[in-house]
């Protein structure tokens, strides 16, 4: 990467001819009166005109009539957040809050969404960064600048594209602070300078329940969102194509071979992965949440592959295959396979509307509690079905819970009211995973060593429809048989 700008810290500079801080370790030294009056100069303009709002503008528009209605009479800020320092003058890439991006369609650092009270609803106006300061030097001697990070929208473009008025964001501290009258809520945890300013009028427990409310806006997709997430999942699909034909490359180095082959993917069809990708060869696959990612891809084990392509609109894709390296399940890891896969095809038949969020999750578990019985890992004279599942007994090798809703969050809607997620009745509109897992760890001296290091889940996205459910990503195959024909016809 290129040397560091003179002012890598904080926002850009003010509009007026306030300096910009000069770099402590820097090359260069003060800027000469004739370098700065010839960089003032001599630009073309770039102004975009006649630009169309973007395809979610519509759908955030609804989403903030929505939280109007729910918040009547207050005020609600909703910050995006800012970039994160990785070490020293090196930030981590930026991602908008989630509540920001829904209700607004833009991915801007250190932007907010305001919605003033106006005595019928609220006045909505997004608070953004204009572009890089000309006069005083900023577009090239600030770290934010133009030169080093890139063109930003205007604020008359920013709000053609987002159907919103723009305000300068570096006046938003000064502006809401100044109306204390307004009963106020904050998304927290995004904007700590914001929350300070704000703090006299703000309350924790009414903050929470905004952030609930959002977390809940998210549980049913519309019909846009749904057309992102089936974009996710078919660059998810490629991606794990990609894998499959580069497994003997995997072999050769390691697993960071295989993320880097799906990353490569997501980069070029979306914006990033949605979250670390799990390459678990051999007995990594019986850790739930394995992305160091450095161990070896040995023929003869297994790959549990769980990775999600997530779109330039941030929404994430989030599937699971487990693979056999080699090409061929032996017939123990077939057996387990077989079972998980039982187990999946009993959840997503329990999904559809009308039924309960936790059908699937007992409908999957009930039979890996059968098999685990079948194969005396639990003993049958002992314990019927009903008892396993009553005290949980087959959860020390099926771990976790075997879903989650999924969109701009990988675990989407977390903060959502349990009535209205783990308790809820599902919803045409709904996506949520089912990924059920058996996982015999290393060191189990309950099961036989034969079953010691293998680790099985198979997970897909399933989108509640009004007569039922379907897989977004079906383009996988998930059958063992068919797994084994996909793979030979990809590797040859």
């Amino acid at each position: 990467m290129p040397a560091v700008s003179a002012n890598p810290e904080g926002l850009a500079a003010e509009q007026d001819d306030q300096p910009i801080k000069g770099r402590k370790n820097g090359l260069y030294g003060e800027v000469s009166d004739e370098l700065a009056a010839s960089m003032k100069t001599g630009w073309a303009d770039t102004e975009l005109r006649g630009l169309q709002p973007v395809a979610q503008a519509p759908y955030a528009a609804e989403r903030r009539a929505k939280l109007s209605a729910r918040f009547p009479g207050e005020r609600l800020v909703v910050p995006a957040g800012h970039l994160r320092v990785r070490a020293n003058d090196t930030d981590y890439p930026f991602r908008a809050a989630s509540e920001y991006v829904h209700l607004t369609g833009d991915q801007t650092e250190d932007a907010v969404l305001v919605a003033e009270p106006n005595g019928t609803g609220h006045d909505f106006t997004l608070y953004l960064l204009p572009r890089s300061d000309r006069e005083n030097g900023e577009f090239w001697l600030d770290g934010n600048g133009e030169l080093w990070v890139g063109r930003r929208h205007s604020l008359e473009e920013a709000q053609a594209l987002l159907g919103l008025p723009a305000r300068d964001v570096r006046k938003a501290a000064e502006e809401l602070a100044a109306a204390t009258a307004v009963p106020t809520r904050i998304v927290r945890g995004y904007d700590a300078a914001l929350e300070e300013a704000l703090s006299g009028v703000l309350d924790e427990e009414h903050d929470d329940e905004l952030k609930v409310f959002l977390s809940g806006l998210r549980l049913v997709k519309d019909a846009w969102e749904v057309g992102e997430l089936r974009a996710a999942c078919t660059a998810t699909v490629n991606g794990f194509t990609d894998v499959v034909r580069e497994l003997g490359q995997a072999v050769a180095t390691s697993e960071r071979w295989i993320e880097g082959t799906f990353w490569r993917r997501a980069r070029v069809e979306g914006n990033d992965v949605g979250y670390g990708s799990i390459c678990a060869a051999g007995p990594h696959a019986t850790t739930l949440h394995w992305v160091r990612n450095d161990g070896d891809v040995r023929p003869g084990e297994l790959l549990l592959l769980d990775a999600g392509v997530e779109t330039t609109t941030l929404y994430t894709a989030d599937v699971t295959r487990t693979l056999p390296i080699d090409g061929r399940f032996n017939a123990l890891q077939r057996k387990i396979y077989d079972a998980v896969y039982d187990a999946q095809e009993a959840g997503i038949a329990a999904v559809r509307p009308g039924g309960l969020f936790r059908d699937f999750h007992d409908a999957a578990q009930r039979v890996l509690a059968e098999r685990l019985l079948a194969w005396g890992l639990l003993d049958a004279s002992v314990y019927d079905v009903e008892k396993v599942l009553e005290l949980g007994l087959q959860r020390r090798w099926t771990l976790h819970g075997t879903g989650h809703m999924l969109g701009l969050d990988v675990h989407d809607c977390a903060h959502a009211r349990r009535e209205n997620y783990v308790d809820a009745v599902l919803e045409p509109g709904m996506v949520l995973t089912v990924e059920p897992g058996l996982y015999f760890q290393l060191d189990d001296l309950t099961v036989p060593e034969e079953y010691r290091g293998i680790g099985v889940r198979i997970e897909d996205d399933i989108l509640v429809t009004a007569d039922g459910n379907e897989n977004l990503s079906a383009g996988l195959p998930r059958r063992s048989d068919e797994v084994e024909s996909w793979m030979a016809g990809l590797t040859g």
